[in-house]
């Protein structure tokens, strides 16, 4: 019976983000951490990361982000500088037959 009352529990988002800026801010080890809040080592590995995988996902996705503007904006310089070449070009061919 008393397994099943431990499995239940649930902690505060508040009680988990404090262990976990304990861990991640403040530099303490997952095992002192867990023993002092009275909480499984595994639990708080977990918890960290959960934190960790967005963040870096989401500072991947903005680096993917400003990427592809910055290709964009290449490839419509190259594309500008590509038609002014033809047009000179050109325009040299129409002075040298003259």
């Amino acid at each position: 019976m008393m397994r099943d009352v431990m499995s239940n529990n649930k902690y505060p988002q508040e009680f988990k983000d404090e262990a976990v800026r304990q861990v991640v801010d403040k530099g303490y080890s997952v095992p002192d951490v867990a023993k002092r809040l009275g909480i499984s080592d595994k639990s708080l590995y977990y918890w960290v990361k959960k934190t960790k995988v967005p963040a870096k996902k989401s500072a991947e996705q903005e680096e993917i982000r400003k990427l592809k503007a910055e290709l964009k904006r290449v490839t419509e310089e190259r594309n500008i500088l590509k038609e002014a070449a033809a047009f000179f070009a050109s325009e040299s061919r129409k002075d040298t037959r003259s």
